[in-house]
C-alpha cells in the first residue's frame, strides 16, 4: 500500500509471533515523522525482501525523507507463515516488491489469494492437513466525511466467522478430507490440541488506513481500536502462534473523534476479514469456504 503523500503510521502487534520489518520509526520519538507505504507479504521472514524493492522504486521517483543529495523511503511491513504450502522457495524478492510498487494503483483491490493471501490458510488448531484456504479482503467504512478503510491477509491459526452472526465461515475441519467445521475454540479450550500446531508459525497482518488527522500516538491508539475486528472475525485471535499485525495510517486532515474512527475500523476489518476467505479458492487438500 502506497501514500500518495507521507503518512502517519501507528502499529499494534498481538499474539506471540510476530514477523515485522521497519517499526523504529513509527515510534514519536523518532527523527521521521512519516512512511511512504506498508508492505504485506508472505514468505515469514524471506519475504521481508519485498521491502527493498519497494524502497527502491520510491527512491527513483522522489518519494521519502529528504536525506542530503537523495530520499529515504520509509516502508514498515509484515509477513505471514505460507511456507507449508506450495514450494517453500517461492518467496516474495526484491523484483516482486518494485513491481508491486509501479503496479500500485487507486481503485478496487484483488481480494483472495493474490499478493499476501496467496499461500494463506486458517484452521490449522489440526495442522495444515485439515486447515482452509485463508486469503486477503478489503472493506470500508465512513464516520460523517471521514473514511476509513482495512486491507487484511487472513492467515490464522483459528477460524473464521461471519463478524454478523457469529456463524463459522472457514476453520479446521473435522478431517482431511472433510467439509464439517469443528470449533477450533472449543477444541484448544477442551484438550491439548495447542502442542499439535506449535510447531509451523501463523499470522493475520493488515493495514488500516484513514484520511482522518492523526499523530503518530493518535495512529497506534487507532491501530490497536481496529484490532477489535479481529475478535470478531477470528476464533480465537492472537494466539501465542498467531503474529496479528494491524497498522494505522493517516493520510488525510479531517477532524475525527478517536474513538468512532477505532470503532468503524474495527468494523472495516472484520469485514475484510470475512471477505478474504470467502473469496478464496482451493487447492489440493485445502479447500475453500465457497467448497462448503
Amino acid at each position: 500500500m502506497l501514500c500518495d503523500n507521507p503518512a502517519i503510521c501507528g502499529v499494534e502487534l498481538r499474539g506471540g509471533a510476530n514477523d515485522v520489518v521497519g517499526l523504529d520509526y513509527l515510534d514519536p520519538r523518532h527523527l521521521v515523522p512519516t512512511v511512504n507505504g506498508v508492505v504485506l507479504g508472505g514468505g515469514s521472514r524471506f519475504g521481508g525482501e519485498a521491502i527493498w524493492g519497494v524502497m527502491r522504486w520510491l527512491e527513483a521517483h522522489g518519494h521519502g525523507f529528504p536525506a542530503g543529495p537523495t530520499v529515504v523511503p520509509h516502508v514498515p511491513g509484515a509477513f505471514l507463515f505460507d511456507l507449508n504450502v506450495g514450494d517453500s522457495r517461492a518467496r516474495p524478492t526484491r523484483e516482486m516488491g518494485h513491481e508491486a510498487a509501479a503496479n500500485a494503483a487507486a481503485g478496487p483491490v484483488a481480494e483472495g489469494n493474490v499478493g499476501a493471501g496467496t499461500g494463506a490458510t486458517v484452521g490449522k488448531v489440526h495442522r495444515i492437513g485439515r486447515a482452509m484456504r485463508g486469503g486477503i479482503g478489503s472493506a470500508s467504512t465512513r464516520v460523517g466525511d471521514v473514511v476509513v478503510g482495512a486491507l487484511v491477509a487472513v492467515n490464522a491459526v483459528g477460524d473464521v466467522r461471519d463478524p454478523d452472526t457469529g456463524a463459522l465461515i472457514a476453520g479446521a475441519r473435522d478431517a482431511p478430507d472433510g467439509r464439517r467445521l469443528i470449533d477450533a475454540a472449543r477444541v484448544l479450550a477442551g484438550s491439548d490440541a495447542l502442542e499439535r500446531f506449535a510447531a509451523p508459525g501463523h499470522t493475520t497482518i493488515g493495514v488500516v488506513a484513514t484520511n482522518a488527522r492523526l499523530g503518530k500516538p493518535e495512529a497506534g491508539k487507532l491501530a490497536s481500536l481496529g484490532m477489535l475486528g479481529f475478535a470478531r472475525a477470528l476464533s480465537p485471535p492472537h494466539t501465542a502462534f498467531d503474529g496479528d499485525t494491524l497498522f494505522a495510517l493517516s493520510a488525510g486532515d479531517r477532524p475525527a473523534d478517536l474513538t468512532r474512527l477505532g470503532l468503524a475500523a474495527a468494523d472495516a476489518v472484520a469485514r475484510a476479514i470475512a471477505r478474504g476467505v470467502r473469496a478464496a479458492t482451493s487447492l489440493a487438500g485445502l479447500p475453500a469456504a465457497r467448497d462448503l
